[in-house]
């Protein structure tokens, strides 16, 4: 597929992905089309199976600033039927990322405004430039992050969105991570490195028990405890007597590296 304003490029034998947002000179804001490129393209990984891992991030100095101006001003003159169907297909790109079976990491090379908050928080492992900034703006022009709310609260929790909500201040990336946003933060000229050997960890972690393990995290805390005793023990007595299961088992008793591993 042809996108206008990102790229899907493949590395490490397919097994990686990398996404760029590509509107640099609007800082990689959301509009429509950008939302129905991005729920395009995560919808294509979605179905390949040779993946270990997505890279998400922007060009340019931004990772992405929300909605763009345009948006915003053809939001004001929207009915509330068409401002709804908006904001569910943006509901929509957030949960497609966030159930990518592999695991999503977010190379946060600068501003995150917004919507682009949204993006990070739904993303496994997110790892920011020390420079870069990030505020949830949208009550500043009298609307709220609601729509990246449920993904945000369950990655920051209700204490900080309280105040982070409310008051739409800017913070930093050492706050991102102090609140659990963000992994990692590096000073921006060691990003891609740090993003690099995220990505080397997952190239050795075993394809299939590496989508189970995704699943398990942000599955187990959803259920009852009847619920996850019986999920859980099925799903490692599933891994057990599966091909990596057993490879695993091998290598590790034969002192050698398995063959998921080139």
């Amino acid at each position: 597929m042809i996108y206008s304003y990102l790229s899907v490029e493949r590395s490490h034998d397919n097994k990686i992905a990398t996404v760029t947002l590509r509107r640099p000179e609007a800082h990689n804001a959301f509009n429509a089309q950008v939302i129905a490129e991005l729920t395009a393209a995560f919808t294509d990984l979605h179905h390949d199976e040779r993946l270990h891992g997505v890279i998400l991030t922007g060009e340019g100095a931004s990772f992405s600033a929300g909605a763009d101006l345009n948006m915003m001003k053809s939001a004001a003159t929207f009915t509330q039927e068409d401002n709804l169907n908006d904001a569910l297909r943006l509901a929509d790109l957030l949960q497609t990322i966030n159930t990518l079976p592999c695991p999503v990491v977010a190379r946060v090379n600068g501003t995150a405004m917004g919507g682009g908050l949204g993006l990070i928080a739904v993303c496994d492992i997110a790892i920011a430039a020390e420079t870069a900034r990030f505020a949830f703006s949208e009550v500043k022009l009298g609307i709220a992050p609601a729509v990246i709310s449920p993904f945000v609260v369950r990655k920051i929790g209700e204490t900080n969105a309280r105040v982070l909500f409310a008051t739409g201040e800017r913070f930093s990336a050492a706050r991102a991570l102090s609140i659990g946003l963000v992994h990692a933060v590096v000073p921006l000229e060691q990003l891609d490195e740090a993003v690099q050997k995220a990505v080397q960890e997952l190239l050795t972690s075993a394809p299939q028990a590496l989508r189970a393990c995704k699943t398990l995290a942000v599955t187990v805390g959803l259920l009852a405890a009847d619920e996850a005793r019986t999920y859980t023990a099925q799903t490692i007595a599933r891994l057990r007597v599966g091909d990596e299961g057993q490879e695993g088992l091998r290598a590790f008793l034969e002192k050698r590296k398995p063959n998921w591993i080139a």
